[in-house]
């Protein structure tokens, strides 16, 4: 399922102020009575129609920033306990108006999308007004068909959807995919009043495998799309937080069922230069029975599996501080170990003669503590110098004696 952009947002204002007063509803307003009042305020402070009022693009930022807290359910429960302060900054919604990027910022925003980088980009405001005057060329969609297609960036293609009371009942899906992998938005256009038609549904593409692709279901039942751009800054800094709330991007889808009749959609162009290719398709879920079940029980698993990670983050939490705080504690023990057994080892060299007494070597003043461990003798031989110098004095001498000898013996003989 396509991720849900769920109409315009952006960063937060530097000033803010309460939600509820900048989109003129109460604070027990129905979202539907939010979502009328921010579509008539995004499309009168669009930047699109106002270029040279730069107060208007401030006000478009106040009232897209306001929408996206009262829009979510989570993050209104959690404004309407705690204000701004107990909001994530980092989780808010951000989406850029690619019409107000110039060439270079388009370029940079189109290699961080490449890179992985989720970023949300808001429907033209021209592409708004013109669905709401009416003045579109809808293209019919009959069930059971397909319709491939190029759409420019920033223009959108409008398809009619008839069904009938029968198809109605069992229930209806309208996807598109595109195998070049393009961007692009899947709209959901209510009729309105005055003949026109309102945004009431959005689905930014998402990739899938070798393949981008955004689904609407009405089936009868909740359905749930996944916004997996809620937590990509929590992310990067604190992998484990964003696991945690990785499911409470899971937000209900406004619309469950379709009545019969001619219902409009349209297919976004969201690339940042190229056009977008795309095929659109609708189907009548009579023959997916068993899809269908399928279907509606892995969501009530996910919805369980979420209840269930609320709790175990608690658990979790106490865990990893308990983890911690015997880590910090294997580190000081050992810490106090290893310094108890060096002191222990500098006490155990304490018991030596060498703490008290000095060996002079190579020298001539003999022994501390007037004692000795060579003979009288021995020293004065030691230290006596060697006639004509080292080994060779001392052969000359031998020579001399066995000479000597010999003389003496051959005196006897002559004798």
């Amino acid at each position: 399922m396509g991720t849900n952009s769920k109409l315009e947002g952006t960063s937060a204002p530097a000033i803010r102020r309460d939600p509820y007063e900048v989109l003129c509803v109460s604070r027990d307003s129905t979202d539907q009575e939010i979502k009328t009042a921010y579509r008539k305020l995004a499309l009168k402070y669009h930047p699109d129609k106002n270029t040279n009022n730069p107060e208007a693009s401030e006000h478009f930022k106040e009232v897209a920033f306001s929408y996206s807290i009262l829009s979510d359910p989570e993050k209104r429960r959690q404004y309407d306990n705690a204000g701004f302060e107990a909001l994530d900054a980092d989780a808010m919604d951000m989406e850029i108006d690619l019409s107000n990027l110039g060439t270079v910022n388009t370029m940079f925003a189109a290699l961080f999308s490449k890179l992985g980088v989720p970023i949300k980009t808001t429907i033209s405001a021209n592409v708004l007004e013109e669905a709401l005057n009416g003045t579109v060329t809808v293209r019919p969609l009959p069930i059971g068909t397909s319709v491939s297609g190029k759409v420019e960036k920033q223009c959108a293609h409008f398809f009619g959807v008839t069904i009938s009371e029968q198809q109605a009942e069992s229930g209806i899906v309208v996807r598109v995919t595109s195998t070049a992998q393009s961007k692009f938005k899947l709209l959901y256009f209510e009729q309105d009043v005055h003949g026109g038609y309102g945004l009431a549904l959005q689905e930014d593409s998402e990739k899938t495998g070798k393949i981008t692709s955004a689904g609407m279901y009405f089936l009868h039942f909740q359905v749930y799309r996944m916004d997996s751009t809620l937590n990509a800054l929590a992310m990067a800094k604190d992998p484990e937080a964003a696991f945690f709330k990785r499911l409470e991007g899971l937000q209900p889808c406004e619309v469950s069922e379709l009545k019969a009749g001619t219902h409009i959609f349209a297919v976004y162009g969201d690339n940042f230069f190229k056009t977008a290719t795309y095929t659109i398709e609708a189907l009548c879920v009579r023959s997916y029975e068993d899809t269908t079940e399928k279907l509606k029980e892995i969501e009530a698993q996910i919805l369980r599996k979420r209840n269930e990670l609320r709790q175990f983050e608690t658990e979790y939490r106490k865990a990893l501080q308990r983890f911690q705080e015997v880590t910090n504690r294997y580190t000081q023990e050992k810490q106090s170990v290893d310094e108890l057994l060096k002191q222990r080892d500098h006490i155990h060299s304490s018991f030596t003669i060498t703490r008290t007494s000095s060996i002079i070597v190579g020298g001539g003043s003999g022994m501390a503590n007037g004692s000795t461990s060579k003979n009288p003798g021995e020293d004065s031989k030691a230290e006596s110098p060697v006639e004509d110098g080292g080994s060779d004095g001392k052969d000359k001498s031998g020579k001399k004696k066995w000479f000597n000898l010999n003389l003496k013996g051959s005196d006897k003989k002559l004798g």
